[in-house]
């Protein structure tokens, strides 16, 4: 069952340790099965009860997952191989299209707004017992929402898009429930999602958002949850249309009791229109982060919900961090105010770059994807030999495999630092300098064709 490996230990923790350590080492292998509890308990010494707590702390983690009679096996996608790890590694030279990361020239000057921030907490601190939010913050965040369409609803603040949609699953499911999640998707939710001991559910997904039939099969297979990116879709682009969003919202209103999570990260970074699906079911949670506009490290997501959800992840806050800094807060309220981010023009500079790329693969008959946001997802038949052309050829771009699960493979170009004219994205990012006198994003476009070769139109779904 094991082969040679030998699970060891005489406490819980010991045993548990014993097969993550394993896992995560390769030597215990994805859908390989474990001894049963008591049969282990006797190879130990100890007690059955012993091995049933280890294993529960090995399912919670998401290391393992248990199907009754048939016993317990190492997860197919253990959370301890985290898609991190399914990383290139950019030499001198390689121009880095891989990385996720905004245009650090589209980024606002964050100096005067900490600096007014500073000096009101210098006449007014916040002190231990204040209202967690910034009074000013969610008065511009409510109407924000509410111009979107965003159901009312009380505020929190968190320390962005992922914290809040980690608060937000931990506070209403339990180990071993199912969570439909989209297909491509965000890497950090894929790995999120088992490493808090749940399952998860791939759901495919078009240029206008998650297919509602997939979601159908879903929920009526018993998933409790549902996480949809509204817009700019890592990594393939996608935005919920209005068509879409209706489809949707009739599935949600036969299971009311799902729990909905949707992240709208690219907030002020696209200007196609939001098409909420909130509000249909008992239980829902909208994440809407500032790192794409204001910077990475701006680490501020505002997070709206049913009055339960939102409750409960403001209860556990108080238990933990207690609040997001207020002295954030203020900065951010100060570059709301301030005008600093034009989110026309920065929605207008990535969607020609992403625009100018599809359509020069287009030429060259690749078909590609992006219809908001900051990068563009290319549907590959050999992802990891496009990947190591490329890299040959000169370009970083990221793998599929950071972002699937059963979707086909395909490759993640980040245009956000493409240079629209001329040959050089003037980025300053160490890039390697310029490329050529050329167009970048048609030599881009020359590099992904070649490494493709001749290829069918292809779908990411």
């Amino acid at each position: 069952m094991l082969g040679e490996y030998r699970i060891s230990g005489r406490r819980a923790a010991d045993i548990s340790a014993s097969v993550e350590r394993a896992v995560g080492a390769g030597e215990l292998r994805p859908d390989q099965l474990l001894p049963p509890m008591r049969v282990l308990a006797e190879q130990l010494g100890v007690n059955p009860n012993t091995v049933a707590a280890a294993y529960r702390t090995l399912r919670e983690r998401g290391v393992i997952e248990t199907a009754g009679r048939r016993g317990s096996r190492v997860r197919s996608a253990p959370a301890t191989t985290g898609r991190d790890q399914i990383r290139v590694d950019v030499p001198e030279g390689v121009r880095d299209v891989a990385a996720g990361n905004p245009d650090p020239a589209l980024l606002p000057p964050l100096a005067a707004a900490f600096a007014a921030a500073a000096a009101e907490a210098d006449r007014a601190p916040v002190l231990y017992g204040e209202d967690p939010v910034e009074p000013e913050l969610a008065r511009i965040a409510r109407a924000g929402l509410d111009a979107d369409g965003v159901p009312d609803g009380p505020l929190a603040v968190v320390s962005g898009a992922l914290d809040g949609v980690e608060r937000v699953l931990a506070a209403h499911l339990k180990p071993g429930d199912t969570v439909a999640v989209e297909d491509p998707g965000w890497g950090r939710t894929l790995d999120l999602v088992p490493a808090l001991g749940l399952r998860t559910v791939p759901v495919g997904v078009d240029d206008d958002g998650p297919y509602a039939e997939d979601v159908r099969r879903a929920l009526e297979a018993g998933a409790r949850a549902l996480i949809v990116t509204d817009r700019a879709q890592n990594p393939t682009g996608a935005a919920v249309s209005a068509t879409r969003a209706r489809a949707l919202r009739s599935v949600l209103r036969e299971h009311p009791e799902t729990l909905l999570i949707e992240d709208d990260h690219g907030h002020g970074i696209v200007d196609i229109p939001l098409h909420p699906l909130a509000g249909v079911t008992r239980h829902w949670a909208f994440v809407r982060s500032a790192a794409k506009a204001y910077g990475p490290d701006l680490r501020l997501a505002l997070l709206t919900g049913d009055a339960v959800t939102v409750d409960r992840v403001r209860g556990r806050q108080r238990l933990g961090p207690g609040w997001v800094s207020r002295l954030m807060q203020r900065a951010l309220v100060r570059l709301w105010a301030d005008g600093a981010v034009d989110t026309r023009e920065v929605a207008a500079a990535y969607g020609r770059r992403r625009d100018a790329l599809i359509e020069a693969l287009g030429r060259r008959g690749v078909a590609a994807h992006g219809r908001s946001g900051m990068n563009v997802w290319v549907p590959v038949p050999d992802e990891t030999g496009a990947v190591a052309r490329l890299q040959h050829a000169g370009w970083a771009v990221a793998p599929g495999a950071r972002f699937r699960m059963s979707a086909p493979p395909g490759i993640r170009v980040t245009v956000s630092t493409l240079a629209e004219n001329g040959s050089g994205s003037g980025d300053g990012d160490g890039d390697g300098g310029e490329k050529g006198n050329g167009s970048e994003i048609e030599m881009l476009a020359d590099a992904i064709a070649a490494a493709l070769g001749p290829a069918p139109a292809w779908s990411y779904v």
